[in-house]
Order: C-alpha cells, then structure tokens, then sequence
C-alpha cells in the first residue's frame, strides 16, 4: 500500500476525532458526528471553506470617553494611537476568538505559519497595526503559495522591525533577517561541514542576502498597499540598496543576482534569491517536516522518511511550493490515518501532547461554553480573555503569538522534546487547574478572580448525553468523545469513582431522578465537577 494513497472510505468517529483536533481548534459533537460520516476528502473540503469571522474586526473600547473603537481600519498614522501593547492583545483575542468558532484548516494553517516566519507581537512587532497586517498576511497565505509568501513578508512592517531589516543598509548591513530567513525560515541550517558552511548555505550566504533585503524599510503610516494581497506593506529606498551583484557560494551554485538601482529592479533581485533558495530540495524538505511534525507527529523513522516526506516534498517542490494539494494528500492518506502498517507501536491518532491553545479551545468548544460576546459584552469578554491570555496561556507555557525566540515555541522544533514541551513540572498545575478554573468560573491557577465565564456541567450532560442517568453509560460516552481512542473497563470503573463515592451505581441513578424531579442539582453537580475534573485532566485528554 502506498502511504501517501487516499483513504477513501467513511472517517467514523475515531478517525473524525483525530482530524477535527489536527486541523481545527473548534471541536464539537454535532461536527464530530457529522464529520464521521464523510469521507477523508469531503472533511478536507469543508475545513478549507472560508468560514465569516464572528468579529469582523478588532475593537478598542479605550478610552472610554473616545474609544479608539476599528482602529485597524482607521486612515489616521497609526503613531495616533495610544497602547499599542495592549492593542495588539486585542487583535490576538479577535484571532482567538474567531479560530475558536470555526471548524477551519485556515486558522491552523496560519499558526503553522506562524512557527515558520516567527514573529513576537510582545517583542519588537512595531505598531498593533502592523502586527495585525501581519495576521492578515499569514492568513491569506495560509493555504497559497509559500514561495510567494516568503517573498511578501520580506516586506511585512512587523518582520521588518522585528528583525532588524529596516535597520539594514548598504554602508551598515544588518544581517539579522539575512540569517533568519535561511537558518529559521526557508531551507534550515543543517550539519555544520566547515568553518562558516552549513551544508545548505554558508557565511557568505548570510552577506548576499543581507545585500539583497539591504534598503527595505517599514512604512510606517500603512500607505503602501500591495496590489496582491490589497494589505499594507513596507517601501524601498534605492538609495540605502546594496546595488552591486550578490555572488553566493557553492551551496547555491555560486548563483549571481544582478544589482539593481530602481525598485522594480529591487524587486527582482528579492524574487530572484526567494526562487533561489526554493529551486533547492533542503527547503522543500524542511517545510514537509514541519508540516509532518505540526499535523501528524513530532518524531518518525526512516521509512516514514522515504515514503512520506521525501514524496511530499518533491511534489511541493513540483507544484511550484502550492500548499494546498499538499495538505489535501498528507491528510486525507492512509498515512495520516495509521492505516498504512500493522505496526502497532507507532500509532499516529494520540501520538501528539496537545499545546495548552488546543486544550482549552476543546473544552469550552466541546461543553459549549458561552464566552462573553466581544461586540455586547466587552467587559466580560476581556476579563475572560485575560485569565486565558495572561494566565492560562503564560503559565502553560505558551505566550499567544510571542514565542520567547525568534525560533519559535521549543514544541515545534527542539528534539528530543518537541510537543512534550507542552507538559512539565513548569506548566502542568496551569492545564490541571484549567478544568477546575471553567467550573467554577473562578481564576484557580492564580488569584481566585471572577473570570466571568463558567461552565453549567449539570445542563451539558442533561442535554448532550444519551444515558445521563446511568454512570457507566455516560462516562463511556464521554471518553467516545473526549479521547483520541475508547477506553477499557477498567477505566470507566475507576472514573465511576467519582460519580458513586464508593456506593452501587445505582446511587447515581438515583441522585439524578432526584435532581430531574426537584431541580436541585447540587448532589449531582458535585459529583459531576469531581468527574469531570478527573477525565480532563487523564492522560487520555492530553493527547490528540
């Protein structure tokens, strides 16, 4: 069987699951069980399908007497505004906000791009409003073409400034984005060979694309705007260009980009080295592993290597760096389902540690929270969005859209680890206290504040679960949902536990007639806190 052939037979639940947590961080029954029924390719169509954001566009409700309100879209010099910090906070909930609400590949395809072409809206992203040009640029490339996006966020204002590239002129070279570009980025830097020489670029490479981004600034008034993306972007001075001929060394066949004196000419010169370093295979490679690594899991062997990678990065490389066919084969594969060996020990479905974004997003999407409307509700919402931005998140180990290095989060590319990451001595009381937090709609992982949203366990499972009144049957049905597989007996046993403290089940059978037929739910809610909290926080729900 050919790894990458497409599975082509109805998902089910099990396979459901694991595709809606790889691709979306809305995750729901009534989309689980629709998806079950659908075929791996016709999943992949709808989670590709634009889907209309809930909140159309950020909003600032400060200052109260004059709120700077859409100022994104304002006309006025970004320089203007006040609080920029905490406005970019405000872009980052209307991203979470929106991803959260959407069963969309786009919004996971954004993040991984994020990991790629890594900047830190805390750390030198430059105005709220570049670094919302810069979501909207990942955005609209999520499923395009990467070859054409590393061309256009050479000229984003917040790479710009975050690395340094508006720094970067021809009598004073700035090489900080040169070598991002090619060590982080692009084609990666792989086993040193020399003094200076990576395998896949050199020293000298550094210089010439440094000479290459030399004279590209920010524009800080967002007045240029490009015709393809309709987005605004940075400017060239001509006259700060490095104009002579870049020569590049042996890694890139001692290539020779003509210097030029016009911006037209500029322009040239930066497709020029893009096409370049893309005509190599190493940058194909690099981007199928991190795909594979962000999708499907953190470590593979050999084989997984000839069949899968190398096949898929000589068909990105083919296609002319097209994302799209590539994801619609890697995940619709039989691959990608496990179903290409008999080899029980390195199962994909639940091999990934879930990032702490993905965790929470399943418990309020799957429970059915109701999170503050950010248009009616603003106090509320950003209350709550600041317990799971500053609290949860940070404490996780996860400052949204701010990885503490240029690199990005260590869960994405630091071995041995990777996703195990997620889950240490450092961050484990945030994702334990998280459940415990939604349940009580108190701040349990630091102060013990209001966070004004909270989770009615009692409604959920009256209203979602088919057998609520017999334990054993509502805990499997749980897990059928909660857990990348079904679980045994004995561990619905021991999560009954909960539910009946020690008594016959059909104690629990009891406590909830009692509740249906008095309406005091407080016998059950107790019960019903206790367990959840236990089935969240087992190891079956910190896997995808």
């Amino acid at each position: 069987m050919n790894y990458l052939d497409q599975y082509s037979g109805p998902l089910g639940l099990r396979k459901a699951k694991h595709l809606l947590r790889r691709t979306s961080f809305n995750y729901s029954k009534e989309t689980l069980q629709q998806f079950a029924t659908l075929t791996p390719e016709a999943a992949f169509n709808q989670l590709i399908t634009n889907q209309n954001n809930l909140w159309s566009e950020p909003y600032d409700p400060r200052p109260e007497t004059a709120p700077d309100g859409n100022w994104t879209s304002s006309t006025e010099h970004p320089n203007t505004f006040d609080g920029h910090f905490r406005k970019r906070r405000i872009i980052t909930s209307w991203w979470w906000y929106n991803g959260m609400n959407q069963n969309s590949l786009i919004q996971k395809m954004t993040f991984f791009l994020h990991t790629s072409f890594t900047v830190s809206k805390d750390d030198g992203a430059g105005f709220s409003t570049n670094f919302y040009d810069h979501l909207l640029l990942l955005e609209k490339y999520a499923l395009g073409n990467l070859k054409t996006l590393s061309k256009k966020i050479t000229f984003d204002n917040s790479m710009l400034d975050f690395l340094d590239n508006t720094q970067n002129n021809a009598n004073n070279p700035n090489e900080n984005y040169a070598r991002e570009f090619l060590e982080l980025f692009t084609i990666l830097k792989a086993e040193q060979i020399g003094n200076g020489d990576y395998t896949n670029y050199t020293e000298l490479d550094v210089q010439q694309a440094a000479k290459v981004f030399s004279g590209i600034k920010i524009q800080t008034d967002r007045s240029i705007i490009d015709a393809e993306t309709n987005i605004p972007k940075g400017r060239i001075d001509v006259n700060r260009h490095d104009q002579d001929n870049k020569t590049f060394s042996h890694a890139f066949d001692n290539t020779t980009i003509i210097g030029s004196d016009t911006e037209i000419g500029i322009v040239q010169e930066l497709s020029d080295f893009v096409e370049m370093v893309f005509s190599k295979e190493a940058t194909a490679i690099s981007f199928i592993r991190k795909l594979y690594r962000y999708f499907v899991k953190s470590e593979w062997n050999d084989t997984v290597e000839e069949n899968v990678i190398k096949p898929l990065a000589t068909e990105l490389k083919d296609g002319d760096y097209e994302i799209l066919p590539i994801l619609k084969k890697l995940l619709t594969s039989n691959h990608f389902y496990d179903l290409d060996d008999t080899n029980a020990d390195d199962n994909i479905i639940g091999s990934i540690i879930k990032s702490p974004l993905q965790l929470i997003n399943e418990v309020i999407s799957f429970f059915k929270m109701k999170i503050p409307d950010p248009a009616t509700e603003v106090e509320d919402f950003y209350q709550f969005f600041n317990f799971v931005h500053n609290i949860y998140l940070a404490a996780g180990g996860m400052l949204l859209w701010s990885p503490d290095s240029v690199a990005g989060y260590p869960a994405h590319y630091q071995s041995p680890d990777f996703d195990r990451h997620w889950f240490s001595s450092n961050t484990v009381l945030a994702r334990y206290k998280l459940i415990e937090s939604l349940l009580t709609g108190r701040n349990k992982i630091r102060f013990n504040n209001n966070i004004r949203v909270e989770l009615n366990i009692v409604d959920f499972i009256d209203n979602n679960i088919t057998e609520p009144l017999l334990a054993r049957e509502l805990i499997t049905e749980l897990a059928s949902f909660l857990y990348p597989e079904d679980i045994s007996d004995e561990r619905v046993t021991y999560f009954a536990q909960n539910l009946l403290e020690g008594f016959p089940d059909y104690y629990w059978t009891d406590a909830w007639i009692q509740y249906k037929s008095s309406g005091d739910d407080t016998i059950v809610k107790t019960r019903l806190h206790a367990l959840i909290i236990q089935m969240i926080n087992a190891p079956e729900f910190q896997l995808m």
